[in-house]
């Protein structure tokens, strides 16, 4: 279990913006201002490819023996991980229980804080037990900080029943760096308003989980080409696509295409039974 201490490292996440006086600025200045800032977000994402391509790589070897992925984090941190989680049954067909998005709180907070989630070191573990969590599995703990007990607790338990823990953290040599088996650490440097991680933290975080669900995706076959050939069918502009799919793969005109389609279920299936 992680106990709460003092944290002395360097918070580079909570420095002064390298703005000042923004409640003077013109608006375009500060759009412009904020587009600068975030130009730097996707460069210190490349520095850290190579950690996420591991990260991808041993994700995968474990959902091919029944693992899962799971993302923990409090605030915005959360609400990203739950956002990634989200989009792969509809991007990939996936069931729902394959990647799972905690976030301090419960799903009340997705919307609204909730006051003092986020320090409670007991509950991301009390959390992932309901999911019947187990060593297969893979635990990625999102925290801009890099010291929120909710995630540090949840990584600390994890690592104690065998998972495989991930941190992902804009301070370098956080606790959650030091305390995962494999830590991303992404340097954006301080905010442009100060403190909020809202803003290029946020940025790479997303970043980051995109990476790392569409790899993993692509890697344990979820992917044809370029074409999402196993995307859920939930409305007409998915159907099109899918139709879209077919005539470029077999050649069939669109009436055929789409008719391939409702009758197998998924792009998929329609191009493996026409060939």
């Amino acid at each position: 279990m992680y106990n709460t201490v003092v944290d002395k490292h360097i918070r580079i996440t909570e420095e002064p913006s390298n703005y000042d006086k923004l409640d003077e600025m013109e608006t375009l200045d500060i759009v412009a201002n904020i587009n600068n800032e975030d130009k730097k977000v996707a460069e210190a994402v490349e520095c850290v490819l190579p950690i996420v391509a591991k990260v991808v790589d041993e994700t995968a070897a474990r959902f091919e023996k029944g693992g899962r992925l799971f993302y923990i984090g409090a605030g915005t941190s959360g609400r990203l991980g739950i956002l990634d989680a989200s989009e792969i049954p509809p991007t990939f067909g996936m069931p729902y229980d394959k990647v799972i998005g905690l976030i301090a709180g419960g799903d009340n907070a997705i919307r609204k804080a909730v006051e003092n989630a986020e320090d409670d070191t007991e509950q991301a573990w009390k959390d992932l037990l309901e999911y019947d969590i187990n060593s297969n599995d893979v635990l990625v703990g999102i925290a801009a900080s890099g010291t929120t007990p909710y995630v540090l607790g949840g990584i600390a338990d994890a690592k104690q029943h065998g998972l495989l823990t991930v941190g992902i953290t804009n301070n370098p040599g956080s606790p959650l760096a030091q305390a995962s088996d494999i830590p991303i650490e992404v340097n954006v440097g301080p905010e442009f308003l100060t403190g909020s991680t809202r803003m290029k933290s946020g940025t790479s975080q997303k970043m980051v989980l995109n990476m790392i669900s569409t790899g993993v995706m692509i890697r344990i076959g979820r992917v044809k080409g370029n074409k999402m050939v196993n995307m859920q069918l939930s409305n007409i502009k998915l159907i099109d696509r899918g139709t879209r799919y077919i005539m470029e793969e077999t050649g069939l005109d669109y009436e055929a295409a789409e008719k391939a389609l409702i009758k197998y279920g998924s792009v998929k299936l329609a191009i493996d039974a026409l060939k």
